[in-house]
C-alpha cells in the first residue's frame, strides 16, 4: 500500500515538473512575441512623365457673329498649324465648344463696350510626347506674335502626368522594406538584440509630385512602409 502511494506521488511530482517546463517556455515564447520595434521604410524614384495634357485657351472679340466665327477659324488654324510645326498629330488635338459672351445684353446705351462679343476658345492637345510637349510651352510666345490672345496662366494650365505606377511599385516597395530593416538591424544592434520575423507589414500611399516648380516634367514617386519585426 505504502509502496504504491510513493509511485503515485512520484508520478505527480514528475508532472508537476514537466507542467512547469512546458508553462515557463510557454511564458518565455509569449515574451519573446511580445518584443517587437516598429520601424518605417522609405522609398524614392524620379521617373519622367509619360503624359501631357496642355488646354490651349484664348480670347476674342467681335461686333457681330460672324466676325467672332472668322476670328476663331483662325486662331484655331495659327494654334493647330503651330502645334503641327512641332510633330503632333490631330489625332494628339481636339478643340473645345468656343464660349461666347454678349456684352450688350445687360449693359445701358451709353456704357456699351466697343466689342459686342466676347469669346473664349481650348484647344487641347494630350499626348505621350512630353518632351516635344515642354519644347513647344517654351516657344508659346510665337502665337502671341500671331495676334492670338492668350489667356492668363495659359503656361501653368500643362500637366505632367507619370502613369506607369504599377510597373515600378514592386521594385519600390522592396527598397522600402529593406530599408526598414536596415533601420530594425540598427535599433536591434543598439538593444542588444536580434532581428526576427515579421510581425506586421503596413504599406502607406504612393505619392508622385514634380520635382521642382522648373521641371513639371520629372516626377518624384514616394512610399513609406510601416514594419514590425519580432525581437530575438
Amino acid at each position: 500500500m505504502k509502496s504504491d502511494l510513493r509511485v503515485a506521488a512520484a508520478l505527480i511530482a514528475i508532472g508537476l515538473i514537466a507542467a512547469s517546463i512546458v508553462l515557463g517556455g510557454a511564458i518565455r515564447d509569449f515574451r519573446l512575441s511580445d518584443r517587437f520595434v516598429e520601424v518605417k521604410g522609405f522609398a524614392e524614384q524620379e521617373v519622367a512623365a509619360d503624359l501631357a495634357i496642355w488646354p490651349i485657351q484664348y480670347q476674342l472679340a467681335g461686333n457681330s457673329l460672324n466676325e467672332i466665327r472668322a476670328a476663331i477659324d483662325a486662331a484655331d488654324e495659327s494654334v493647330i498649324a503651330f502645334l503641327k510645326l512641332h510633330g503632333f498629330s490631330d489625332e494628339e488635338i481636339s478643340r473645345t465648344p468656343p464660349r461666347i459672351n454678349d456684352q450688350w445684353l445687360y449693359a445701358s446705351g451709353t456704357q456699351r463696350p466697343a466689342n459686342r462679343f466676347t469669346a473664349e476658345r481650348g484647344i487641347t492637345l494630350r499626348t505621350t510626347r512630353t518632351a516635344a510637349t515642354r519644347a513647344a510651352l517654351e516657344e508659346a510666345a510665337d502665337l502671341v506674335s500671331q495676334g492670338v490672345v492668350l489667356t492668363p496662366g495659359w503656361g501653368q494650365s500643362a500637366q505632367f502626368l507619370f502613369t506607369g505606377l504599377e510597373a515600378i511599385k514592386p521594385e519600390m516597395i522592396a527598397a522600402a522594406t529593406a530599408d526598414a530593416r536596415r533601420a530594425a538591424n540598427q535599433f536591434a544592434a543598439d538593444s542588444d538584440a536580434r532581428i526576427g520575423a515579421i510581425r506586421s507589414a503596413r504599406q502607406g500611399f504612393f505619392s508622385i509630385n514634380e520635382r521642382d516648380p522648373s521641371t513639371p516634367e520629372i516626377k518624384l514617386v514616394r512610399v513609406v512602409t510601416t514594419i514590425e519585426y519580432v525581437l530575438d
